[in-house]
């Protein structure tokens, strides 16, 4: 004999959220293991990225950061930086990620609650970087600026450090630097509600890149002609979370394919 669902059931099936096809990651914090990965899904710390080779596993290296029950999206989990998180807190991209020197797609999706202006401390913050080197080193992030009011938040995409930097400037007066950034100059980042944000990027490495940024499933802006290549070190090659970031994170999820803008608007509901 079949069971039949109570028929509110059947009149919120259709409704009920499905991820999007690609899902390599998800991190949704209820323990500090991914809920979802196709590698290491622990998350490491360690005092800071210069020691990355010696992370362990676990919260232990991470004094301002620790899970936060009961406080995620859903009544669920989330990741609390209780304040400016100096040391190195990650996973492992290897496996977790669809990494390609020559053509590079995917989606990188997640949700903070802050106010940059009251919470942050002095200085840029990174609440999500994606590397095994350097912000400026076959990376793609975001960050608050240190010194705009309110800050700015941006996203940015850059292969290897001396195939886009032919010059050899420092990073920080090379215009080149600054054309390359998609800039949002008044985010709605709050502490009342829950923020989302995604990157899709698409054929890094390939000549052809670009990276398109969502904020609460509108696309902001977008870095067409990434020409350079893409190197990665698969041993050292992290999702770095929240760098210099206080305030609170969750639902952390990579994708292995460019997601559409109806699909990453539905993914933020």
């Amino acid at each position: 004999m079949r069971t039949l669902l109570p028929f509110a059931l059947l009149l919120a099936a259709p409704l009920i959220a499905q991820k999007p096809q690609g899902l390599l990651f998800h991190a949704t914090f209820e323990t500090s293991t991914a809920k979802v990965a196709r590698g290491d899904g622990r998350i490491y710390s360690a005092p800071n990225y210069k020691q990355q080779g010696e992370a362990k596993p676990g919260l232990a290296a991470a004094a301002n950061v620790a899970l936060a029950p009961g406080q995620g999206r859903n009544g669920s989990g989330a990741l609390l930086f209780k304040a400016k998180n100096e040391n190195a807190v990650f996973y492992k991209a290897a496996g977790n990620m669809a990494f390609q020197p020559k053509d590079w797609t995917g989606t990188i999706s997640f949700f903070l609650k802050l106010d940059p202006d009251a919470d942050l401390a002095p200085g840029f913050c990174d609440p999500v970087q994606v590397t095994d080197k350097a912000y400026n080193d076959s990376a793609i992030w975001v960050d608050f600026t240190k010194d705009d009011r309110p800050r700015h938040f941006r996203l940015g995409v850059f292969g290897e450090l001396k195939a886009w930097n032919t010059s050899g400037q420092t990073t920080g007066v090379n215009p080149l630097f600054e054309q390359r950034l998609v800039v949002v100059k008044k985010p709605p980042f709050t502490r009342d509600a829950w923020t989302h944000v995604a990157i899709t990027h698409t054929a890094l490495g390939s000549g052809k890149g670009a990276a398109t940024l969502y904020v609460n499933g509108e696309a902001v802006g977008a870095a067409p002609g990434i020409a350079e290549s893409f190197a990665w070190d698969p041993a050292m090659a992290a999702i770095r979370l929240g760098v210099n970031y206080t305030g609170l994170m969750d639902d952390v999820m990579v994708f292995s394919r460019a997601l559409t803008a109806a699909e990453v608007k539905a993914l933020g509901r």
